[in-house]
């Protein structure tokens, strides 16, 4: 006689108390002790008074970090838009590829994780920089168009190196390189998982390619595009170490500031009251995600 899974409590319990564990003592409760520091007060250098006091949240609150915080979501929201203009071409590419070139294309975009981020992030300060390879790149094409229109008799100003480094449009270009994996890998996999015979009905129908795809092919994909949009905000959002390379003094984000609070600053109640700020927001975009996966759950 067959025995249910659910019924083998013991087996059950032995394979998920180590995870359990280690998630509790290794993430739990050290982010438990963060929280409560968050009701606390600098005691001296090195004691925190866990006193009750929303006088951090209060602080956190505050119009300065309130701007701080929305200029973190703007940026994390453009960072997700170019990342979903960018990967569901992508995505789309390598679900409907055949053979060893979707095996390929895979590899390519999960290349990126197989290298160090810093790393990645120096090697786009020499792309971005004054004499990057994006502006020599510009200033080739533009002495290849002023020879052009000096025989025509025009002459152009010459060319001046633009900013591409140390200011917003560096960090959305930094963040997107960052995170589109995170948007490819999901839409990837609802397209793999679609019927594709769906697509060759409509076709049979009178559709055409493009229309199959708007019509057939993205409602189907949807589920991966919102998991795509959420794991690409809310880590966008929260990032450090982009902001604080290609960014200048006037393109930090909340993550910025709350390791300022931890290191510089030395205090912690108010970054962990910055960062829990942050999380309750993150845990508010994840509810609303699962609370329209349910709905549309239940309309089926």
């Amino acid at each position: 006689m067959e025995r249910s899974w659910g019924r083998a409590k013991g087996a059950f319990a032995a394979v998920f108390a180590p995870p359990a564990l280690f998630l509790l003592a290794f993430f739990l409760v050290p982010m438990g002790i963060v929280w409560a520091f968050s009701f606390g007060e600098n005691a001296g250098l090195t004691a925190i008074a866990v006193t009750g006091t929303l006088d951090n949240y209060a602080r956190a609150l505050s119009p300065l970090y309130l701007g701080i915080l929305w200029k973190s979501a703007w940026i994390a929201a453009l960072t997700t838009l170019g990342c979903l203009v960018l990967g569901l071409p992508a995505a789309v590419a390598i679900a409907f590829a055949r053979g060893r070139a979707k095996a390929w294309l895979l590899v390519l975009v999960m290349l990126p994780f197989w290298t160090n981020l810093l790393i990645r992030t120096y090697a786009l300060i020499a792309v971005l920089r004054e004499e990057g390879l994006a502006n020599q790149t510009l200033k080739g094409l533009w002495s290849l168009l002023a020879w052009a229109l000096a025989g025509a008799g025009l002459h152009p100003p010459p060319f001046r190196a633009l900013e591409l480094l140390h200011n917003n449009t560096a960090v959305v270009i930094g963040l997107v390189y960052v995170h589109l994996p995170f948007m490819v890998l999901p839409i990837y996999a609802s397209l793999e998982r679609m019927d594709r015979s769906l697509l060759e009905a409509s076709l049979d129908l009178g559709a055409g390619p493009w229309r199959a795809l708007w019509d057939v092919a993205l409602p189907l994909a949807m589920p991966g595009i919102a998991s795509g949009v959420l794991i690409t905000f809310v880590p966008a959002a929260g990032d450090f170490l982009t902001p604080d390379l290609l960014g200048g003094t006037r393109s930090q984000m909340i993550a910025n500031v709350i390791e300022r609070q931890f290191k510089r600053a030395n205090d912690w109640p108010f970054g962990a009251a910055l960062s829990f700020l942050l999380m309750y927001l993150t845990f508010a975009a994840v509810a609303g995600r699962a609370l329209m996966a349910g709905r549309k759950a239940a309309r089926r």
